[in-house]
Formats: C-alpha cells, sequence, structure tokens
C-alpha cells in the first residue's frame, strides 16, 4: 500500500512538473489535451534464449623471474628501463614485490597484476 501511494504521489509531482513546462512552450496543460485511443493489447514475446558467451580465452601469463625483456616490454606500461629494473630485481617472491619495491607504480602494477606472475624456482629438484 506504501508503494502505491508513492507511486501516486510521484505521478502528480511529475504532472505539477510538466503542466509549467507544456505551457511554456505554447501547448496546452496535459489536462486539457485529449486521451489517445486505446490501443489493443500487445502480445509480449519471450526472449529468444541467448547461447552463454564463452569464457574469455586463458591468456598465458608472463612470469617477471623468467620472462625475457622483450617479452616484459609487451606488457602496458614497461618500456625498456622498467624492463631492465624488473629483470635487475630477480628473483620475486610474489608479483606484489613490483610495487611494493617502486619498480613500477601503483596504477601501473594495477594494469599488469592480471597478466604477470612469479613462480618460484624449483628448490627440491636439487
Amino acid at each position: 500500500m506504501k508503494r502505491f501511494t508513492m507511486s501516486i504521489a510521484l505521478v502528480a509531482f511529475i504532472a505539477a512538473l510538466a503542466a509549467p513546462l507544456a505551457l511554456a512552450q505554447g501547448g496546452s496543460t496535459p489536462a486539457a489535451t485529449p486521451a489517445p485511443a486505446a490501443e489493443p493489447a500487445k502480445t509480449v514475446k519471450p526472449m529468444a534464449a541467448k547461447p552463454m558467451k564463452a569464457e574469455k580465452a586463458t591468456v598465458a601469463k608472463i612470469d617477471i623471474n623468467s620472462a625475457s625483456k622483450e617479452d616484459l616490454m609487451k606488457l602496458p606500461g614497461v618500456g625498456d628501463a622498467i624492463a631492465d629494473k624488473i629483470i635487475a630485481g630477480r628473483p620475486y617472491k610474489t608479483k606484489a614485490e613490483l610495487s611494493s619495491k617502486k619498480i613500477v607504480g601503483v596504477k601501473a602494477y594495477a594494469k599488469l597484476r592480471g597478466m604477470i606472475i612469479a613462480k618460484q624456482a624449483d628448490t627440491a629438484a636439487k
């Protein structure tokens, strides 16, 4: 009941706002315009089921501990100097170390974090 009352109040408010606009544009008040003829009820067709989109193809992430300089430079925002910094700071325990060691800025890291990984060297194989 509360929603119905609010709906009526909203319709009345909109009508009160629309009346001065119609007069300002040279039209008549909404109450003076004749009601349009009733249209026949339209049938609503159910929407056809759309096939689910396939998941995005998983792109191979670049390992910051083993990637070449050229591979690192393919990342957005990583140029020659930053690629050299990444290589010089190896090995990384986590990819977040790029930001914490201030090799890349916070915004640049936010763009990169989904595209990189930091694999650890297999120490059990010694």
